[in-house]
């Protein structure tokens, strides 16, 4: 079976720095999951690149041609957005639907191809407008310095939008889990009152008896 590690990336904007630099190691049937909080309608862009250790030189070198990863990328309804192969290195892209924790996982597609040695894998995660590449706007819509920089803004614009109006969605699903908790308790400790009056009048009429019962003796 495959061993899982999961990693939980805090922060949004933070999230992005971090990643810019992000690397690790993963061995054979090992499986590594990055969770990510992410806006609805919100483009990602995950770059990787995969190295193979040389125990010559104890260091890593570029992977074979036949050296792949294997990406699933589930929503935070647990649906599957992305499940395929990809090659040593290359660019995956989505775009999240529904807001909240999307679990990003990778693993070797086979568990053999590279004898016991480990990986490298690099990776470099860009969300929103970090996730838009201006050189290809700038070519493509043949945009002056001006009209980049108006475009720049108002993609940054709309993504502080989504990122509030995602802290929002978080603040209300909180409320609601609060909401939902204090309710249970407040129930429990009614059932409990209840059981123990129940518990309490059942003896008082039990002895009540048991006292009436010896008088008549």
């Amino acid at each position: 079976m495959l061993r899982t590690t999961c990693i939980h990336l805090i922060g949004l904007f933070v999230l992005v720095d971090i990643a810019s630099a992000l690397y690790f190691h993963i061995a054979e049937t090992e499986r590594k999951c990055f969770i990510e909080e992410i806006p609805d309608e919100t483009n990602v862009i995950v770059n990787y690149k995969v190295q193979l250790y040389d125990p010559r030189t104890g260091g890593f070198m570029p992977s074979s041609p036949g050296i792949g990863m294997h990406v699933d990328i589930r929503d935070p309804d647990d649906k599957t957005i992305l499940s395929r192969v990809y090659s040593s290195e290359g660019k995956i892209s989505f775009t999240s639907h529904t807001p909240g924790e999307h679990v990003i996982c990778m693993y070797s597609n086979s568990s053999a191809w590279f004898g016991g040695s480990q990986l490298r894998v690099h990776l470099d995660i860009q969300v929103g407008e970090h996730a838009i590449n201006y050189g290809e706007v700038v070519q493509k819509e043949k945009l002056s310095e001006l009209q980049l920089r108006i475009r720049q803004l108002l993609d940054q614009v709309e993504q502080i939008t989504k990122e509030q109006n995602y802290q929002r969605y978080r603040e209300n699903r909180f409320r609601q889990t609060s909401e939902s908790t204090n309710s249970r308790v407040l129930w429990w400790s009614v059932t409990q009152t209840a059981v123990l009056i129940a518990m309490g009048a059942w003896q008082m009429r039990h002895l009540k008896r048991f006292f009436e019962a010896k008088k008549l003796v």
